[in-house]
């Protein structure tokens, strides 16, 4: 995969980011991935440092000129996708890849750049629409709304954390995207100096395109005051703060994964719809245009949100529903070809399950690795489908053949264990944890159970790296059937009691 995308003073770093965290899901999957960008490469160190190579571009971003050296590059490093992710790119771009024998997806925020050619076409925002996408080629795929949200790496870490509501906030993270040209975080940090209030500790981010400097918070004292560059663990700075202020950018989304109730600042034109969108699902204040914001104003907001524990809760609850922090796997699924679709089992998957149950690696994963006779299949499966407390799931990817099993059993209190397995050609593909996810998503969906517990034969390192991928955590070493097992759980957001929609009947 080569990722076509550009960081600067004048267009912030958010194209570079989001890219970053498809390029992470992508190397999960198995795949390589390369960044193309333009001069200045005024790149975040995280991009470095996650060893991906960054090729440059010697064209103007978006000419004739650049299409063609990118195409070049995608030929000369092997790589069968390109991805493309910035304004400056725009139906010609799309046109000259494709017509150079590459598979193309575009990353894009507002329909700027029909008629589209590309082979995929993803828009991470709450409000896309499919109609924005009329003028499209017969082949032309859509990947629209927050399920397709891209989160780095780091954040999948915190899904099954809880934010704690303090009664009164004191913590507030100051973060303007890559680069902030109007140098609005200076006019937050006089806001917080407004509230007077010397309990407030202030954490500002600094981009790697921001060329401000920022020498100590000025009335902040020095000991409340901190300032971040290329920070390593957005997530964790902001699970330890209240209140942020944000610019309503990719950092938006980022902010409802965490829960972290925000003021937000439209920076620039295509902010809008995200920050509109997100004051009226009630997840967080919109205060307006950078340009039309005092200090006096926002420090009357930021006291409100502050001292409200209540708004404050009702922000963090409603954010934390829109992303779940899966949406960079979905997209690579979808360009890898691996949609599933997951289905009840039926009489007519009994021979095909016993097949797959004595593949020699299934049996060398299990806790009893000796054949399976047909008749004790036979026997076993007419029990499970007898018992109310177990479901089999078939997983069929888009051409409706069947890739893996998944199986629900009920334990004593309430929660359910799983198991999967996937069809012997199909392993190495990165299908275990997307079956996982979308198994705990259903399960979730219907309101089956609380929590989800997962026992994985020690020393099965790949089955305990799809579950962790997939929002499990280790619970501890436990023995099963006279084996050394490792025990992972994730609980399930939303609470039991919906009415099962489960089927053992196909």
């Amino acid at each position: 995969m080569l990722i076509r995308a550009d960081a600067s003073p004048a267009i912030g770093s958010g194209h570079v980011m989001r890219c970053l965290a498809l390029a992470e899901a992508w190397q999960d999957a198995g795949g390589r991935a390369q960044f193309a960008s333009a001069p200045p490469l005024l790149l975040p160190e995280t991009l470095l440092r996650k060893s991906f190579q960054v090729l440059e571009i010697g064209s103007a971003p978006g000419s004739e000129e650049d299409a063609q050296q990118t195409l070049n590059l995608a030929h000369q490093h092997g790589a069968e996708w390109v991805v493309v992710d910035g304004y400056h790119f725009g139906a010609d771009f799309q046109r000259m890849l494709k017509s150079g024998g590459v598979k193309v997806l575009f990353v894009d925020d507002y329909a700027h750049a029909s008629p589209y050619s590309a082979d995929w076409v993803l828009n991470q925002n709450g409000c896309a629409q499919s109609n924005a996408y009329e003028k499209r080629e017969a082949y032309t795929q859509l990947l629209l709304g927050l399920k397709y949200c891209l989160l780095r790496g780091q954040f999948i870490e915190w899904q099954e954390w809880n934010r704690e509501i303090a009664a009164t906030g004191h913590r507030v993270l100051v973060t303007m995207g890559g680069s902030d040209p109007a140098n609005f975080t200076q006019i937050a940090l006089r806001a917080v100096s407004l509230l007077a209030d010397d309990s407030i500790e202030v954490d500002v981010v600094i981009g790697a395109a921001n060329q401000n400097s920022y020498p100590g918070g000025k009335s902040i004292s020095r000991e409340k005051f901190r300032l971040h560059r290329d920070v390593r663990s957005m997530a964790k700075l902001m699970a330890s703060t209240d209140v942020a202020i944000s610019a309503a950018g990719t950092t938006a989304w980022e902010l409802c994964f965490m829960g972290l109730p925000a003021i937000l600042i439209t920076l620039a034109p295509n902010q809008l719809p995200i920050a509109r969108e997100l004051s009226q699902r009630q997840c967080a204040i919109h205060l307006g245009d950078a340009s039309d914001i005092s200090a006096e104003k926002l420090a009357y907001q930021l006291r409100l949100l502050l001292k409200s524990k209540e708004l404050r809760q009702a922000f963090s609850s409603n954010s934390r529903e829109l992303v779940d922090g899966n949406g960079a796997r979905r997209v690579v699924s979808a360009l890898r070809g691996t949609k599933l679709q997951l289905r009840p089992v039926n009489e007519r998957d009994l021979r095909m399950l016993w097949e797959w149950a004595n593949d020699s690696q299934v049996r060398a994963a299990s806790f009893s690795s000796e054949p399976i006779p047909w008749a004790t299949h036979v026997a076993w499966f007419a029990e499970k489908m007898r018992k109310g407390r177990c479901h089999i799931l078939i997983a069929e990817n888009a051409q409706n053949i069947p890739v893996g099993q998944i199986r629900f059993d009920g334990r004593e209190d309430g929660d359910f264990e799983i198991a999967i397995s996937l069809e012997r050609l199909r392993r190495g593909q990165g299908l275990a944890a997307l079956l996982i996810e979308e198994a705990a998503r259903l399960a979730s969906k219907t309101g089956l159970c609380s929590r989800l517990h997962a026992f994985v034969k020690a020393g099965n390192v790949a089955s305990v790296k799809a579950f962790e991928r997939s929002g499990f955590e280790l619970v501890a070493i436990e023995e099963v059937r006279g084996m050394a097992a490792v025990h992972l759980s994730r609980s399930l957001r939303e609470a039991p009691g919906k009415r099962n929609q489960f089927s053992m009947t196909g």
